[in-house]
């Protein structure tokens, strides 16, 4: 047992809470633009605990840390798109299609023959989100509910290709600059990315309601420590496809933290029956079952 998967176990649990509390405070109108904005900036100041770590900042290959940057604040404001309209049952698990394109571009980027497994994962992918976005006859009478979904799904693959390109790319620079360098000066490089983000702000900051600040707050501090214990463990270790194996258990676990405690967050979708939430746990499950097959080739 590689000792180090513990990490992305732990924020696979984290993620959960994180995008639980991300979809409550999305209630009050906070906006995706002030809420990735946040989001950032809390995860900018929780990676400067790495510091200690020590490394080498090389100033001739800032564009490195850069370009990771923009992939992570592209995977933020996809993700937080897909959750203000969507259902965390929905996008959650659609994100699980980020351990196959994570296992796809490495093969790509190493010029390494395509193995079967990923070749059925890719299928088994491919059929989970169609199960994900399909609905009994009693609730696909609503057009606007399926396009709903089918929107949710679209946004959270493309965030998952931005968070599949931000790993592989962690694990192929990180150690030339050390983990207590890399980390840091990247998600630096996210917050003042994030400032962009500011003329697309509905209203500043200050006039975000003060019952939305817990759950905005907290659920930033969640995904912040969630990417700390992922990322650091990606960039200490590698083997970006066994740690998001072990990560995709988040698409699990959203769909039975929706159905048991989402009430908990002023979560509705329990509310959409059992049969909806019956076939957003098969999906999962397939997504999860894919993700494992793909493991099986190391």
């Amino acid at each position: 047992m590689k000792g180090y998967l513990i990490f992305p176990f732990l924020s696979s649990l984290l993620y959960v809470v994180g995008v639980l509390l991300m979809k409550r405070s999305a209630d009050f109108r906070v906006g995706v633009w002030r809420t990735t904005f946040v989001s950032n900036v809390v995860a900018a100041l929780v990676f400067t605990v790495l510091l200690p770590r020590g490394g080498e900042i090389h100033w001739d290959r800032m564009l490195e840390p850069l370009a990771v940057a923009v992939l992570f604040v592209g995977g933020q404001a996809f993700t937080y798109l897909a959750l203000e309209t969507g259902d965390v049952s929905v996008a959650t698990p659609a994100m699980g299609s980020k351990t196959i394109l994570v296992a796809w571009l490495s093969v790509l980027l190493l010029r390494v023959s395509v193995p079967w497994q990923l070749w059925v994962s890719a299928l088994l992918t491919f059929a989970a989100i169609l199960l994900l976005n399909h609905r009994p006859r009693s609730h696909a009478a609503s057009s606007e509910a399926h396009g709903g979904a089918l929107r949710t799904i679209a946004l959270s693959l493309v965030a998952a290709l931005c968070y599949a390109l931000f790993d592989v790319l962690v694990q192929k620079w990180s150690p030339a600059w050390g983990a207590g360098r890399f980390l840091p000066v990247m998600f630096g490089c996210c917050a003042l990315l994030s400032l962009t983000f500011v003329p697309w702000f509905s209203a500043p900051l200050r006039a975000i309601p003060r019952a939305a600040w817990p759950w905005l707050g907290g659920g930033s501090l969640f995904i912040a420590f969630q990417a700390l214990s992922l990322v650091t463990s990606l960039a200490v270790y590698g083997d970006a496809t066994s740690m998001n194996v072990v990560y995709s258990a988040r698409g699990l676990w959203s769909v039975l933290a929706v159905w048991w405690v989402g009430h908990w967050f002023g979560n509705r979708e329990h509310q959409q029956g059992a049969a909806v939430l019956r076939l957003r746990l098969l999906g999962a499950v397939m997504m999860t079952a894919a993700i494992i097959i793909a493991l099986l080739r190391h």
